[in-house]
């Protein structure tokens, strides 16, 4: 295994850089102001304008749609080659949505780049790529345990050339955002199948469609996440032509796991660059204070705090560029042990970073003075997005245990 980047990589890492310290990192505080200024007259879930500038400069320099492996319309990246890139992004809150390469339109496009045909990729791939429109994933269920996704109640019938869609969903995130226009449904389609594996199907659906309804935003740790957003929603006796069937009844594991192993390695690669920046803050903020006579950075636990977090950064970049790696040559499902350790390790270690910069850092650190208060919310909650950390290790060590099941 050789983790060198690249001539090409390496001409990216600093395009990059470059962009988000001249463009995306000076206009986090405008974001916010331009999104409080909706909130004020009473409609949060209106696009910032500077984010579209900032996509549409990004898009000038060449900075667009780094995603994609293996397609011909991305950047013609692989896993192990967009790991830094995302990690670069993953630095700011807003990082990401810039250079069309944020969730969850990111594992739609890899849906529908590998599943979808010619059609439905035409008429949904094509203006995600162009960021003309943003998406959603419809899959949890507030009635029952989603994470176990053989539970999922929400039914897709056939009749005729339509299928009729009824359920219930929550954390659909996107689905608040005026842009989005598009989700895909996970819901049973052959509830009484033998296998359980084989009773679920994905389908597109128009947000347009008559009987689809947002019932709520959710907030998260108090955040609304606006514009992007996370809904709670209905779907009343939706029609949908028949030709918005993902791959074929039945096979809506099979996309389940084709989609959320590159999501999950996305968010790990991402949150590490969080984890990066505040290490950051928690290194400058402690040369600057002093408490009891000395600085920060001469306490005793400071330095073991920093120290911790360096170690356990770096492990987690090399647990996700493995990860990469082994994606790369031998697929999703063959790395899905790899995929299962980093989205619990990778989550897990940022959170412990952010909350010791947040103790760096004073009461201040729970406003929204320094970006931490949200880092830390948006963090935890990734223990939960893509499967909850209990899921993944029980799939670690299903695969550990299978290792040893035939031995003497």
């Amino acid at each position: 295994m050789d983790f060198e980047h690249s001539p090409k990589v390496k001409a990216l890492q600093q395009r990059l850089t470059a962009f988000m310290d001249e463009h995306v990192l000076p206009a986090e505080q405008r974001f916010e102001a331009e999104m409080d200024a909706h909130r004020a007259a009473g409609n949060a879930w209106q696009p910032a304008p500077v984010m579209e500038q900032l996509k549409a400069k990004a898009r000038a320099a060449g900075l667009w749609n780094l995603i994609l492996p293996e397609s011909k319309y991305g950047a013609g990246l692989s896993n192990l080659e967009y790991a830094p890139l995302c990690e670069i992004m993953g630095r700011s809150p807003i990082g990401a949505e810039p250079f069309n390469c944020s969730a969850p339109d990111t594992g739609n496009m890899e849906t529908l780049v590998r599943y979808a045909t010619p059609e439905q990729q035409t008429q949904w791939l094509l203006p995600l790529l162009d960021g003309t429109m943003r998406s959603a994933f419809a899959m949890t269920e507030p009635d029952v345990a989603s994470s176990d996704a053989t539970n999922i109640e929400s039914r897709i019938e056939r009749d005729g050339d339509e299928y009729v869609i009824n359920g219930r969903k929550w954390w659909t995130s996107g689905a608040n955002d005026p842009r989005c226009r598009v989700l895909i449904f996970m819901g049973q389609s052959s509830p009484d199948h033998a296998d359980p594996h084989k009773r679920q199907s994905m389908i597109l659906v128009s947000m347009d469609t008559p009987g689809v309804k947002v019932l709520r935003h959710l907030p998260v740790f108090g955040y609304d996440d606006a514009p992007h957003g996370h809904a709670e929603m209905l779907f009343e006796n939706v029609r949908v032509p028949a030709s918005n069937m993902l791959l074929g009844e039945g096979r809506g594991f099979e996309i389940a796991q084709g989609r959320l192993g590159p999501g999950r390695i996305h968010h790990c690669m991402r949150v590490i660059g969080r984890a990066e920046r505040a290490l950051e803050m928690m290194c400058r903020r402690s040369l600057k204070r002093v408490a009891f006579g000395r600085k920060l950075s001469d306490q005793g636990v400071t330095r073991e705090r920093i120290a911790q977090s360096r170690i356990l950064i770096d492990q987690a970049r090399w647990l996700v560029l493995h990860a990469a790696w082994k994606m790369d040559k031998v697929g999703n499902k063959a790395a899905r042990q790899e995929i299962a350790m980093i989205k619990v390790a990778a989550p897990s270690m940022a959170g412990q970073v952010i909350d010791w910069a947040m103790q760096l850092h004073g009461g201040g650190s729970v406003s929204d003075d320094f970006g931490l208060a949200r880092a830390y919310a948006s963090t935890r909650t990734l223990r939960f997005a893509d499967g909850p950390d209990e899921v993944h290790r029980n799939a670690i060590a299903k695969v550990e245990l299978a290792r040893y099941a035939d031995a003497p």
